[in-house]
């Protein structure tokens, strides 16, 4: 019998797999958890019992395991708390909402061009009274 292997159709979402079929960005993370996870545990039980240094060491790790696993519309854990602190933090809350109202805009050059004309007929006037003619 043949087996069947799907292809994904959208190949820019297939990620590069390094080693035990993870991607470089999982191995980082999670030698990282490992690299605190472990001391941790050996740190807590020799005060506590067993049990409760292993859910120390779980409370320890799952941050890296989410920073390495999570991903939602294509942005990782990472991005996604960055974009939150911006919103949260860093940008203004109030972002007023201002348009460039064409109507505004015609009215204002139309009142532009009244004063220009006013500037040129006084200009003319007081140019007509000085020449005289004779």
């Amino acid at each position: 019998m043949a087996s069947y292997v799907s292809v994904p159709r959208d190949l820019t979402k297939v990620k590069d797999k390094v080693a035990f079929n993870l991607t470089k960005r999982q191995l980082i993370c999670f030698s990282i958890a490992v690299a605190m996870g472990l001391p941790t545990f050996f740190l807590v039980k020799g005060f506590a019992t067993v049990t409760v240094a292993s859910m120390v060491m779980m409370i320890v790790m799952m941050p890296l395991f989410f920073f390495a696993m999570y991903e939602s519309n294509g942005q990782t854990l990472d991005v996604i708390i960055q974009h939150f602190v911006q919103a949260t933090f860093i940008r203004p809350k109030v972002r007023p909402y201002k348009t460039d109202n064409y109507y505004a805009a015609l009215m204002r050059q139309k009142q532009l061009e009244k004063e220009v004309e006013a500037l040129v007929l006084e200009k003319e006037k007081s140019g007509q009274r000085g020449h005289k003619k004779g």
